[in-house]
């Protein structure tokens, strides 16, 4: 069947309300284990010769439509479903690296996924190096003997830069090192990695996906066959895996994933510009900004550019606080993603775990702030940050 239009997908995609009594909405298979009709057939489905439910730690009903639904809106062909955005991001890394072997990293990621990579490195022996992918030659240069993958955050949290997807796809295929790819701050609706030749994506569904602060989860697509060997390894022995309910909920939310993210993306827009000619701001961080670096690189692999800012506040630590401080509507959380505009001060609480050291390579510096622009009318928005700018300003001058 010709598949159908995104936003249609979203909504339809990997269900049949026929194979489920008739049900509109996907049901909740909220059970821990399978009947076996009788002993033959819990020997089959063991074994793998005959299709079914065993046990919703490798398979549930509720959550198959979520893996079916994200592999679909990924142009992949199998999705896997996890606990978290770090179980999906451990089970990836670990399942497809073993001692002795080099990982490639993008310039930054995630605090969690550097903690996770630095004990990969002394507890398993497995090596990774961060460079800025700005060239083909750069990456080719950076390529070890022993480089078996290549993870890649694009827009990277939080310096929002990005990464060309189809150059570093491309320098990987000639070493035939799949390359993964971290797609939370765009979700599909934005960017789809693997159309530019990346193998597979991984999400914190937390975020964008879910859409409503209600859910920890994290969703995995690629080839069938990497997935499947992931499904039996990482994912079944470590057991990381995604609730029923917490699947019902993301079903849920990912029907109105454009229509959220097309008013995120207004809203970053509108705010991205008033940030930028501020006197209190130094430095905004943000795709559809003409100044930003990669300008052509989003325009290039984005369909917009998301509701994620960064900037920086003329001051330092004490500066940036005092304006998170000063907020009323914004709420000074981490995740991102949510209906409402959340604010956080990433050297302090996304990336503190990253030496400041490091911090200061990716260009984390202690005034740098990031912001997720939320649902809200962007005027609100504005007023809150106007009047907590305007604040920082005097003491600044003073």
């Amino acid at each position: 069947m010709k598949s159908k239009e995104f936003e249609t997908e979203v909504i339809h995609g990997g269900f049949d309300s026929l194979r489920h009594k008739g049900s509109l909405a996907p049901p909740l298979y909220q059970s821990s284990t399978f009947v076996f009709e009788n002993a033959s057939t819990g020997e089959k489905r063991f074994s793998g010769e005959m299709e079914g439910y065993v046990y919703s730690r490798l398979a549930n009903p509720t959550v198959s439509i979520l893996e079916e639904r994200i592999a679909t809106l990924e142009n992949g062909e199998k999705g896997l479903a996890f606990g978290s955005g770090m179980a999906a991001v451990s089970a990836v890394l670990l399942g497809m690296t073993k001692t002795g072997e080099h990982i490639l990293c993008s310039e930054g990621v995630y605090g969690c996924t550097f903690g996770l990579l630095n004990l990969m490195k002394e507890r398993f022996q497995i090596d990774h190096d961060f460079i800025s992918m700005d060239s083909a030659v750069s990456i080719r240069s950076a390529i070890k003997p022993n480089t078996t993958l290549i993870y890649i955050e694009s827009p990277i949290n939080p310096t929002m830069k990005l990464v060309d997807l189809e150059m570093v796809a491309t320098v990987a295929k000639e070493k035939n090192i799949p390359v993964v790819v971290d797609n939370t701050f765009c979700s599909p609706y934005i960017q789809r990695p693997l159309d530019f030749g990346c193998d597979i994506v991984v999400h914190s569904a937390t975020k964008y996906l879910c859409g409503h602060g209600d859910v920890i989860g994290g969703l995995v697509v690629g080839k069938e066959e990497q997935m499947k060997m992931i499904a039996r390894t990482t994912q079944k022995d470590i057991g990381g895996i995604m609730s029923p309910f917490d699947a019902w909920l993301l079903l849920r939310g990912l029907k109105t994933l454009p229509i959220r993210m097309d008013r995120h993306c207004e809203n970053a827009d509108k705010i991205a510009q008033l940030l930028k000619v501020h006197p209190a701001v130094e430095r905004i961080y943000y795709p559809n900004d003409s100044d930003f670096e990669q300008y052509t690189i989003g325009k290039k692999q984005m369909k917009k550019a998301g509701g994620m800012i960064s900037f920086e506040v003329k001051g330092g630590k004490d500066t940036a606080q005092k304006l998170m401080d000063s907020l009323h509507l914004i709420k000074i959380a981490v995740s991102l993603g949510d209906a409402e505009t959340l604010i956080q001060h990433p050297a302090t609480m996304t990336h503190s775990v990253v030496p400041e050291e490091e911090r200061a390579k990716m260009g984390i510096g202690p005034n740098l702030l990031r912001l997720s622009v939320g649902l809200e009318s962007w005027k609100d928005i504005w007023e809150d940050l106007e009047k907590a700018l305007n604040k920082i300003l005097i003491s600044v001058k003073q």
